[in-house]
């Protein structure tokens, strides 16, 4: 890369256009922009997530996806390249069945919380599911490859499952919906 990203403040975007990496400039409220920034706010929350105490595997695991995510916003940022395949979704469902099998089975839905970890992940899972409804906005107005759709798709289950994982590895446990609660 060299010194390509010595210069930030470029000023191009002062007229509310931001340039793809073909070389096209569009607007900012593009709807290939806003998949892109959203792919970049999950990344940016996992982020926080990886400053908190995690089992060694989880960070290595959310490390590994934040480099995928990377790649996943220069797919988008490149019409036509493909970077994310079916080795990436292989590993997400790889993750998935691992820790997926430590946990017990759920009998009823739960809320997001517990530890902070876990209430983070969450936070991330509610930000790639909104990455997915717009990569999926995306794809009824330009054609995109189907493996980022796939790709956010499974990482939002992978992260739900990771908050469970990350509640009992502070010694907790999920927190359950109570159907039954009084209301005030």
């Amino acid at each position: 890369m060299g010194n390509r990203l010595s210069k930030i403040a470029t000023r191009t975007g002062d007229d509310g256009s931001t340039g793809l990496g073909d070389g096209r400039r569009v607007r900012k409220d593009d709807l290939r922009i806003a998949a892109i920034g959203d792919v970049d706010e999950l990344n940016s929350n996992l982020g926080v997530l990886l400053c908190e105490a995690l089992p060694d595997d989880v960070r290595a695991a959310l490390t590994a996806i934040q480099h995928d995510l990377f790649d996943l916003g220069g797919e988008l940022c490149i019409p036509g390249h493909t970077v994310i395949a079916e080795a990436h979704l292989a590993q997400l469902d790889n993750w998935l069945a691992h820790y997926n099998a430590t946990l017990p089975p759920l009998k009823e839905f739960i809320l997001p919380g517990g530890s902070r970890a876990a209430a983070l992940a969450h936070v991330c899972r509610t930000v790639c599911r909104r990455a997915e409804r717009t990569i999926v906005a995306l794809g009824e107005h330009e054609t995109i490859n189907a493996a980022p759709r796939q790709y956010v798709n499974r990482l939002s289950d992978l992260l739900f499952v990771l908050a469970r994982v990350l509640n009992r590895s502070a010694g907790g446990s999920d927190v359950l919906w109570r159907r039954d609660r009084s209301i005030g």
